[in-house]
């Protein structure tokens, strides 16, 4: 199933560090199967607050997304953005293409 990590950044910012972790960062997500989905684009805002930009990046299954995140590789480059740009980061399992909403609500319903 696959996977992503999202990440909430509120205060972009392209600190020389930060220009580094981006320089750096395609390397620790090759031998994971990570590709960009969504980096730092303009975002819409339909309904609440949401200050900053938004970055998710795919990956085969949540084993491959959480082997990416605790690799040394990108544990070694992540302060260069985290010293610099306040967020928040997660890891998360998709859906399956036969996914149904309406059975999950007659589950919950149950």
């Amino acid at each position: 199933m696959t996977a992503y990590a999202v990440a909430h950044l509120k205060t972009p910012n392209p600190h020389p560090d930060v220009l580094e972790y981006l320089e750096r960062i395609q390397a620790t997500l090759d031998p994971f199967g990570g590709r960009f989905l969504v980096h730092g684009a303009q975002v819409e805002v339909r309904e609440g607050d949401w200050p900053g930009t938004i970055v998710i990046i795919g990956f085969p299954d949540l084993d491959a997304a959480r082997g990416w995140y605790d690799s040394p590789a990108y544990q070694e480059i992540l302060h260069l953005r985290t010293d610099h740009i306040d967020g928040a980061a997660l890891l998360v399992e998709g859906v399956g293409p036969d996914y149904d909403p309406a059975k999950t609500a007659a589950a919950l319903r149950r």
